[in-house]
């Protein structure tokens, strides 16, 4: 049984705040145990109900921010950006390589909704995003992609918010809240040793949800994204597809979500580069 695990770090115990997860802070080097922490007790669970090998992708920021000297030496990790697939690579290999189920480990909620650091691929500069009418996390991002993959979402962990979007998309997947939110900057955090406990706890029980299942075919998709200034939406046009949909807004169609999140990704590039520093 294989195991792919899309590891992001503001869901991590511990992280309440933007230097908590920017690379080259010192408190990003602080956090950056208590994310390889949370990670390693899911590694642990999973062998503990059975797995044979566990992959970690790297999905946070620079996708290079896990202790590779401190990760359990069972796993193997994938680190670095301008990956196929970003956030879930690794669930599209083929053959025995292709996981049985994937966890999501240091997720957060989406962007405009409430929840410690929430915000969908930027930082900023998003408030929201919308597939087919529904509001959309990375987390339901990811898991309509891996659907098409017959890969099942078994655990996600993050704060207690992320727990209650994991529901929404991944209903038979077990959770773990690492923390309480209070605001976006402020959460009831637990100690690692709690959060470790728990993490591996639910991930021994949430190997046996690891079957691989047909592939899904809901498409087609339309996805929409809100930006908290008019100009961006000009940045995000210029991807072919995209269209202007509203004064703040664009909007796409594709037949799969495997397009669409890779049509979401070029988006959020321009955007990202269409943003000046203190203005945004």
């Amino acid at each position: 049984m294989r195991i792919l695990i899309s590891a992001d770090m503001e869901g991590a115990t511990g992280v309440t705040w933007p230097a908590d997860v920017l690379p080259g802070t010192e408190q990003w080097q602080r956090c950056r145990h208590m994310f390889t922490s949370d990670v390693n007790a899911a590694i642990a669970g999973f062998y503990d109900g059975g797995a044979d090998e566990v992959l970690v992708n790297e999905a946070h920021w620079t996708m290079r921010n896990l202790l590779l000297e401190q990760l359990d030496e069972r796993a193997q990790m994938l680190t670095g950006r301008h990956k196929d697939l970003s956030m879930v690579e690794g669930v599209q290999y083929d053959g025995h390589q292709r996981p049985d189920g994937i966890a999501f480990v240091g997720y957060h909620t989406g962007a405009g909704t409430e929840g410690v650091l929430a915000h969908t691929y930027l930082a900023n500069s998003i408030t929201g995003v919308w597939v087919n009418g529904q509001p959309a996390s990375e987390g339901r991002l990811n898991a309509l992609v891996v659907a098409e993959y017959g890969v099942p979402v078994v655990l996600v962990t993050g704060d207690d918010r992320t727990a209650l979007d994991a529901h929404t998309y991944a209903p038979d997947a077990y959770t773990v809240g690492v923390k309480d939110y209070v605001s976006r900057y402020a959460a009831v955090c637990r100690p690692p040793a709690r959060t470790a406990a728990d993490i591996r706890a639910a991930a021994k029980q949430a190997t046996a949800l690891a079957v691989r299942h047909e592939p899904v075919q809901d498409g087609p998709f339309t996805v929409e994204v809100e930006f908290d200034a008019a100009h961006l939406v000009g940045a995000a046009s210029v991807v072919p597809s995209v269209e202007r949909c509203g004064e703040r807004r664009v909007r796409y169609t594709a037949a799969t979500m495997y397009e669409g999140i890779r049509c979401f990704k070029a988006v959020t590039t321009l955007v990202s580069a269409a943003v000046e520093e203190q203005y945004g």
